[in-house]
C-alpha cells in the first residue's frame, strides 16, 4: 500500500472516529490506578501518535497532518536534535511501526539526560490496523528495545477483563455477515458488557493479571551524563 493510500485510510478512520464518538459505548477497560503518572514534564516534551487528541504540554507528532498534530513525521527518523525532550510518551504506537528497534533508538536519542520515556503497548488485544498492525509486546520485550535506560516502573495498564471483553465483542462481530449488523453488535454489546470492566480493579492487584493482560507499560529514565 503506497503512502497516499495509507494517508487516505488514516484520515477516513479519524473521520469515522469523530462520528462514532457521539454514540460510542464506554470503553471496555479501566486504567490501572496504580500506574504512576507524576513523572515531571520539562520545557519540551514529545508525544508520539496523538492524532485527534489534546496533549497539552507536548509536541504532538504523528505520521500524517491531522487535527491536534503539531508535526507530521516518521518516528523511525525523528526531526529533532538529540537530548531535546524531558519526557517522551509513546502510547500504543510500537505495534504499528515496521522497525520498533529503530523507533526506540530514536526515542532514546531525543530524550534528554535525566528525562523519562513512557512506553505502552498491547499484549492480548485484537488485530487493529492504524494504518498497519505488526506485533504484540510483553514488558520484557519492551525492555529489549531500550537496554540503555533504567526501568523505574512497569506493569499492566489494562487487565484480563479488558482482554476477555474485547475478544468477546470481536468474536460476536465475526459471526455476523453484514457490516451494519456488526455495527449494531458493537454498540449493543458494548453497552451491555462495559460494567464488567470494573473487575479489573481487583485483578490488576494480583500477580496473575499479566497472564492475559491487555496493555502493559514501562516508565524508563535516561541516566545523567
Amino acid at each position: 500500500m503506497n503512502t497516499t493510500a495509507l494517508e487516505q485510510r488514516y484520515r477516513a478512520r479519524e473521520a469515522r472516529g469523530f462520528l462514532r464518538r457521539l454514540l460510542e459505548p464506554p470503553a471496555l477497560f479501566v486504567m490501572n490506578p496504580r500506574e504512576p503518572t507524576d513523572f515531571p514534564l520539562g520545557r519540551w516534551n514529545l508525544y508520539i501518535g496523538g492524532a485527534g487528541r489534546s496533549v497539552a504540554g507536548y509536541v504532538n507528532l504523528d505520521l500524517f497532518p491531522m487535527p491536534g498534530v503539531d508535526l507530521a513525521a516518521d518516528a523511525e527518523q525523528l526531526p529533532f536534535a538529540s537530548a531535546t525532550f524531558q519526557r517522551v510518551e509513546c502510547d500504543a504506537v510500537l505495534e504499528h511501526v515496521r522497525d520498533p528497534y529503530r523507533v526506540a533508538g530514536e526515542l532514546c536519542r531525543v530524550l534528554a539526560p535525566g528525562g523519562y520515556l513512557h512506553l505502552v503497548t498491547p499484549f492480548c488485544h485484537p488485530f487493529h490496523e492504524y494504518p498497519r498492525d505488526y506485533r504484540r509486546f510483553t514488558p520484557d520485550g519492551l525492555k529489549e528495545l531500550v537496554p540503555g535506560l533504567e526501568v523505574v516502573a512497569e506493569g499492566w495498564r489494562t487487565g484480563p477483563t479488558a482482554t476477555l471483553l474485547v475478544f468477546v465483542l470481536e468474536y460476536a462481530k465475526c459471526l455476523l455477515p453484514w457490516r451494519w449488523w456488526r455495527v449494531g453488535a458493537h454498540f449493543t454489546l458494548g453497552w451491555l458488557l462495559f460494567p464488567l470492566r470494573y473487575l479489573d480493579l481487583l485483578l490488576l492487584r494480583t500477580s496473575r493479571a499479566g497472564r492475559i493482560g491487555n496493555h502493559c507499560y514501562l516508565w524508563l529514565r535516561k541516566a545523567n551524563g
